[in-house]
């Protein structure tokens, strides 16, 4: 195997310079997930939501170190997305993979690190970052603290690796992380091969499964794309482009849909043009009769994103406009 960290040889042009984050691990998160190593999605959770995690770009490895006076980095992952979210849809999304045997213990460690209690009626919103294709590694490959990485640094702390005094100690993290077998080259983002639509270049952008529905709610402000509804039950994160068609679990391949429009949309009665304006079907009317709801809200511009990046991206959306949707 070969390993390339190109500390010198990053140009703008060609290349995006990774950064690694090293995030200071929970012991008792830490051991559980390690103790379940099918677990290859997890949740990083933060006790509170007030501030996001700009740390990394999806894809980028995330590296997990526990508290001293053991002071190891015993494993990690890829940043797979950011979502605020209560803590019953964070336990309905992940579960075991929130590093707990159940939600009422996963809300006591929440209310141990907030010092506060939770009653049992409370829901508070935590910060979740969510991480995919975790490994935690074997006694023997566990690793000493990273350069500069100050003792009484409570959360974590962020590396580019483009620094020459970096780069060696992380191509050795990525060397335990995903094994001997995979040439290494940190000018760009990790991602595991799989299919992909359109632009490779847009590959690093994939979620795992269950962060791609987490972001997708969180982005979307728990309100339907389309009808604007916020009955947190009755809503999906819907792909444009299907998995089984190439697509991916990314946020710009998703919106977020109240169950019967998700379904409507998948079967072509209703699309999104590349504009970000609602399409609505003659066959709506013609095979059911029925409709006004959509018909109405024809050419308007749906609920979109806050965030220009996180918004659909027109390739997804000429796809489904020229592949799925309705027009006579």
């Amino acid at each position: 195997m070969r390993f390339r960290a190109r500390t010198n040889r990053f140009h703008a042009a060609n290349y995006l310079v990774v950064k690694a984050y090293v995030g200071v691990t929970d012991g008792n998160w830490y051991q559980f997930l390690a103790d379940r190593p099918q677990l290859q999605e997890v949740n990083f959770w933060r006790p509170a939501s007030a501030q996001g995690f700009r740390a990394l770009q999806v894809g980028e490895p995330f590296f997990f170190k526990t508290h001293h006076p053991h002071n190891r980095v015993v494993g990690g992952g890829f940043f797979s997305g950011f979502a605020r979210l209560p803590i019953s849809e964070a336990w309905e999304l992940l579960g075991e993979g929130n590093g707990a045997a159940s939600e009422q213990q996963m809300r006591e460690a929440i209310s141990r690190y907030r010092n506060e209690p939770i009653s049992p009626r409370d829901d508070p919103v935590i910060g979740c970052v969510f991480i995919r294709d975790t490994r935690f590694f074997d006694a023997d490959l566990v690793a000493g603290p990273p350069p500069d990485f100050a003792s009484n640094v409570v959360q974590g702390k962020g590396y580019d690796l483009a620094e020459r005094a970096y780069a060696g100690y992380f191509v050795d993290l990525f060397h335990r992380l995903i094994g001997t077998d995979v040439e290494i080259d940190l000018g760009a983002p990790w991602h595991r091969a799989g299919p992909v639509y359109g632009d490779p270049r847009l590959q690093p952008q994939r979620l795992g499964q269950q962060a791609f529905k987490g972001v997708v709610l969180d982005a979307y402000q728990h309100r339907c794309a389309i009808t604007g509804a916020k009955i947190r039950p009755v809503l999906q994160a819907a792909h444009i482009l299907p998995l089984p068609k190439g697509g991916e679990h990314r946020l710009d391949n998703g919106l977020l849909l109240r169950s019967d429009v998700h379904i409507m949309f998948d079967r072509g009665y209703l699309s999104v043009d590349p504009k970000h304006r609602l399409l609505v079907s003659p066959r709506l009317r013609d095979d059911f009769g029925n409709g006004e709801e959509f018909y109405s809200r024809s050419g308007m511009q749906i609920v979109l994103p806050e965030r220009k990046a996180d918004r659909p991206h027109r390739e997804f959306l000429a796809w489904h406009v020229d592949t799925v949707f309705k027009t006579a």
